[in-house]
């Protein structure tokens, strides 16, 4: 990994700040008396005022806000007798959204998840989660519908930029950091989108099929230690359904997993149009956010009324209320509130971003050495990606921009208020600008790729060639393959042909195919890398970090190796935001074929191997782990930097197999920076819960001999070690 460098001692004031707040619960004892008190003291008439929320954008037609609201993604009103703020919620997990440029201003946009991630440094990620949460906080914002924590079963999933990974692990630990990170600003985060909300396509009406112990073993365990960890004031429930059910409309997600085993003390708020009907209140929905998009405002009158003649009703109720105003009294939204006008420190909570980015560069590929580039390199062609003009960033409700907005916005065409979404934004820092001044005795020479004749013609005359490719992803719509977009793949294999000492930038939303890959000198995957992301890739490039990130998800060989090599409903339904299901249409997907065994441990248990595994990545020096030792559930081992560079790796451990049989898993990772030559010995605490099965309303641990080891990745693992491990069996929490 990159070494951290000390690009700002605010980066440090924002670690040791956000770290200090990570065990901080937002529902303590206190908060929830104080609830309690509240909601006696509350009038038939307020009941209701919490439990629904508007959508704050005022482009959609008919929109009026409240005095007091922001725009930006919604509001719910306040009980100011009592003493309750309203909650003025803004998107999302990388950064204080752009929603349209309606409030004429900006914010700093943290790189893609999928960048976060490839860090595997909980600690950056809690910075970057407070650096985020400092910037709505000065907005005036006190909600961030933050924490994506679905795990990437697909590929090609629109919104797996804003996720983390494949693994239940790692997903939940850097969730929770993330959150954590948040809350520390006295504002509230949610953790979303609960759950198996893993496509795009259909999201408002596709059926997740998956059986209990698969989802507990996976998908909701990536929440329930995301949720420890990060103590989140809300979960936001997803669009899709469940097994039959809606998941904002589940008795099991919501009351009988969340509620009753988590023991979650905070309240659920739906995704935006996502519930179907007033019986989710008595399924566990405690509050109808953007209710502009439902059908009605269920938690409004109708809710009332119900609960006017039906006790069951009124008792829940009174808990819909206690559980958001426990939750607002947690995170100190009355005893500190967000107020607009607040400072940002825009160069700090850049630094941030730029340490993130670089942390999550992923060196794929380097053939001979190529990089890191020499400094005194004498001529350079950069071809493609608008590198001349920025990075690119995600689409969707998570789109954030800096305050002078987007450096390149490609509209996608479209009517109605929509498409404010749906536009490719840049963001400024150009890749150009920062190659230039990393070579400044060298001839660079930019060509927009547009024509592959063009750019073979610079790539023949440069003594290196650098070819950017994006591919632009966005919340409404996956893709329908793994390729590159507009003929980069072309492109790319046109310039490589023509030059030996190719070098090829990933900017993407997730995995992408490579038929050129054995044509290159190098790869690096750069994800959507934010607000200072042209100088990151500039610094790797160039060597001014050595590139320790290591992928967060499996990237295949092809799509016939996925567990469903087409996404139900591509191509049969419209994509976008909100879309509609076709008159008959009934649209399912099994989860069941893979089961808990998402990502590497399905390529693990059916011998594939991809085009790049879990946890890989290439760096500029080299590393060994040895001496792996386990007593009990505590593994110990050392790190050592054998190379010439400093650099950071990431230790990863994975259980190989369990009670004889082959069951691959990460159970535990730490990202070490280390000198040349120096060495750490490592100690890792293993979750008793990756080695266990759910069975029966409970977790079962089988005795017998476990098998671990070491990895460089999930495919490369060192020398395995065995201990034997006694049978038990125990009951959330």
């Amino acid at each position: 990994m990159a070494r951290i460098t000390t690009v700002a001692t605010a980066l440090a004031l924002v670690i040791a700040g956000s770290a200090a707040a990570e065990n901080r619960a937002p529902a303590d004892g206190d908060a929830q008396a104080r609830a309690a008190a509240t909601v006696k003291a509350m009038r038939p008439d307020e009941k209701t005022v919490l439990t629904h929320g508007i959508m704050a954008m005022p482009f959609f037609p008919g929109a009026t806000l409240p005095a007091d609201a922001i725009p930006a993604a919604g509001y719910v009103t306040g009980l100011p007798r009592l003493g309750v703020p309203a909650l003025r919620e803004t998107d999302a997990s990388l950064g204080v959204a752009w929603i349209g440029g309606v409030r004429k201003d900006g914010a700093t946009p943290l790189p893609a998840g999928l960048a976060a991630a490839s860090s595997w440094n909980p600690e950056l990620v809690r910075a970057a989660g407070a650096m985020i949460g400092s910037e709505a906080r000065a907005k005036g914002f006190n909600v961030m519908l933050a924490g994506g924590a679905d795990l990437i079963r697909d590929p090609r999933n629109g919104r797996d930029f804003e996720y983390l990974s494949e693994d239940p692990w790692l997903t939940g630990t850097l969730a929770g950091a993330a959150i954590a990170g948040i809350q520390s600003n006295h504002i509230i985060s949610t953790i979303k989108h609960y759950a198996l909300n893993d496509q795009e396509t259909g999201r408002n009406f596709v059926d997740i099929h998956i059986g209990e112990p698969a989802a507990r073993e996976s998908d909701l365990l990536a929440f329930e230690i995301g949720i420890e960890r990060g103590h989140p004031g809300s979960v936001m429930c997803a669009y899709n359904l469940v097994n039959g059910h809606h998941a904002c409309d589940s008795d099991w997600l919501l009351n009988t997993v969340l509620k009753r085993d988590w023991r979650y003390p905070g309240f659920v708020m739906s995704d935006w149009g996502a519930v179907p009907s007033l019986s989710a209140a008595m399924n566990g929905l405690d509050q109808q956010s953007g209710a502009t998009l439902d059908p009605q405002v269920f938690f409004g009158k109708p809710l009332a009324e119900a609960a006017a003649h039906d006790p069951a009703m009124a008792a829940r109720l009174d808990d819909m209320n206690r559980r958001i105003i426990g939750a607002i009294y947690a995170a100190g939204l009355d005893r500190d509130p967000a107020t607009p006008g607040g400072h940002i420190d825009f160069a700090a909570d850049g630094a941030v971003a730029l340490e993130e980015a670089r942390q999550g560069i992923v060196l794929l590929r380097n053939q001979g050495h190529v990089l890191p580039l020499a400094a005194n390199a004498r001529s350079i062609a950069v071809i493609g990606g608008y590198a001349d003009s920025g990075v690119i960033s995600g689409g969707g409700s998570s789109q954030v921009d800096t305050p002078d907005g987007p450096a390149v916005r490609v509209p996608l065409g479209g009517e109605g208020p929509i498409t404010q979404f749906l536009q490719q934004h840049y963001h400024p820092g150009a890749p150009l600008d920062a190659i230039k001044a990393a070579a400044p005795g060298a001839e660079v020479h930019f060509r927009d790729g547009n024509y592959v004749a063009e750019a073979v013609t610079a790539a023949r005359k440069a003594d290196i060639a650098i070819v950017f490719a994006t591919a632009w992803r966005s919340e409404g719509e996956d893709v329908p393959d793994l390729s590159l977009p507009h003929g980069q793949d072309a492109l790319i294999a046109a310039v490589a042909a023509a030059n030996p000492h190719t070098i090829v930038v990933l900017e993407t939303g997730g995995p992408v195919a490579m038929p050129w890959l054995d044509a290159t000198a190098a790869v690096i995957e750069a994800w959507y890398p934010g607000a200072r992301g042209g100088q990151a890739i500039a610094d790797v490039l160039f060597g001014k970090v050595d590139p320790s990130g290591r992928l967060p998800v499996t990237f295949p060989a092809s799509l016939d190796q996925l567990p469903r090599p087409r996404i139900a409903g591509m191509g049969e339904i419209e994509s976008g935001i909100a879309p509609v299901a076709p008159r008959g249409l009934r649209l399912t997907e099994d989860y069941d074929i893979e089961g808990a065994d998402v990502g590497y441990r399905w390529f693990a248990s059916r011998h594939l191997q991809p085009l790049f595994p879990f946890g890989f990545g290439l760096s500029y020096t080299s590393f060994t782990g040895d001496g792996l030792a386990l007593a009990g559930l505590e593994a110990r081992f050392t790190l050592r930097n054998t190379g010439t560079v400093a650099g950071a790796d990431v230790a990863q451990l994975y259980l190989v197999s369990r009670a004889g049989v082959p069951s691959q898993r990460l159970v535990g990772y730490a990202r070490v920076a280390l000198a040349p030559g120096a060495s750490q010995p490592v100690r890792l605490t293993i979750d008793p819960r990756l080695l266990a099965d759910w069975r029966d309303g409970g977790w079962t641990m089988p005795g017998g001999g476990y098998v671990f080891a070491l990895g460089d990745d999930a495919s490369r693992l060192g020398t395995p070690v065995t201990i034997r491990l006694a049978g038990r069996r125990w009951r959330e929490p």
